[in-house]
């Protein structure tokens, strides 16, 4: 019993002193290499099939952060006890990364390389749009998306030898402080903004997941077609079903959509081929006044279903164009083709809604 703990004020307030001054030095001490001491290791996992970028010693890294997540769970066991915020001692413990720092590196890795930019996105969408609101799995929480087991899924085809490579330097240079989760989510929300969007919010708090069984079936993100080849009430019908399993509205769908402002298809990706505008590494509200003003036609060649524009150099996709077929996705093209500010507000709400699903314990976190 800890009532003995609680004889007056003063002996409670103590304590919760010192129950943060724990979580504190178990903080810092997880960052120390000798951390687990060799009296205590014990036999690790099997190697989990990573890209080969991945940090030699993960064996490591992996009794080292286990050992802080059982600790921690103590603590925040004896928290709820006391009445101290669990998220706040989370935070203490594992939030521990210099979050505008790695923000910075990012954006100046996006300024070396704009075409990098979009990719960033990419990778920061996929990583958070597993996520199933009825059986709770998926999304950013446990920064799944570098294991091989989810890169091979067809969406995220290309992302492994591109957005996960670039991003693995960083990962080495902040090591243990910076889970993959809040990287590849991170590198998002930076690249947004320095490509001009909106500085978007951010939590912070993520803790990966050390082997591959976290990952979710394949299937879980949006396609560029569903249904007959071409945009159809199916294709409506797939977006609210994808989107409506996370938890998005018409309204946000739409919104998130405009992520298509940025970057370009590949062929030897998706097998979809060219921008959906003449900007693709700025940020702006152009995706929806092209859907509105060009007269877009299906592409003439060997590849799948896709539209083009008359100059033959601009490109939409089934799941694009659909956005102006169906009524109510329409009303949100026009709103956001004519107000670029409340483009950037909606979306800026959306994509912090999508980076955050799958995750708890987050901390909203200054990155900019």
């Amino acid at each position: 019993s800890l009532s003995y703990l609680y004889a007056d004020q003063s002996s409670k307030r103590q304590f919760k002193m010192m129950l943060c001054k724990l979580t504190l030095v178990l903080s810092v001490v997880s960052s120390v290499s000798s951390f687990v001491p060799q009296a205590l290791q014990r036999s690790t996992p099997s190697k989990v099939s990573l890209l080969p970028a991945t940090l030699e010693g993960a064996e490591d890294q992996f009794e080292r952060r286990s050992f802080l997540a059982k600790s921690v769970g103590m603590t925040l066991a004896l928290s709820s006890l006391i009445g101290v915020p669990s998220a706040s001692l989370a935070a203490s413990a594992f939030a521990s990364a210099d979050y505008k720092a790695v923000a910075a590196d990012i954006s100046e890795l996006v300024k070396a390389a704009p075409d990098q930019g979009p990719t960033l996105v990419r990778l920061a969408w996929h990583s958070s749009g597993t996520y199933d609101k009825m059986s709770k799995d998926g999304g950013s929480g446990k920064g799944t998306i570098r294991f091989k087991e989810e890169l091979v899924h067809g969406g995220n085809a290309g992302l492994g030898k591109t957005a996960v490579a670039w991003l693995e330097p960083l990962k080495e240079k902040y090591g243990e402080n910076l889970s993959y989760a809040d990287l590849y989510t991170l590198g998002g929300v930076a690249a947004i903004k320095t490509l001009g969007g909106p500085t978007i919010p951010w939590c912070s708090g993520r803790v990966d997941a050390m082997d591959p069984s976290a990952v979710t079936p394949d299937g879980r993100l949006p396609n560029a077609d569903s249904g007959p080849p071409g945009a159809d009430e199916s294709d409506a019908a797939h977006l609210r079903k994808i989107f409506g399993r996370m938890g998005f509205n018409d309204q946000e769908i739409v919104a998130l959509s405009g992520a298509h402002a940025l970057g370009r298809c590949h062929t030897d990706a998706s097998g979809f081929d060219g921008p959906w505008s003449p900007t693709p590494t700025t940020f702006n509200n152009l995706y929806y006044k092209l859907l509105l003003d060009v007269s877009w036609s299906k592409r003439d060649w060997d590849g799948p279903y896709q539209y083009e524009d008359g100059g033959k150099k601009l490109m939409m996709l089934p799941t694009d164009y659909v956005l102006i077929q169906d009524d109510k996705f329409l009303k949100y093209v026009k709103l956001y083709a004519a107000d670029e500010k409340k483009f950037f507000d909606d979306f800026s709400v959306a994509f912090h809604k999508l980076e955050d699903l799958g995750t708890k314990n987050l901390v909203p976190t200054q990155w900019a």
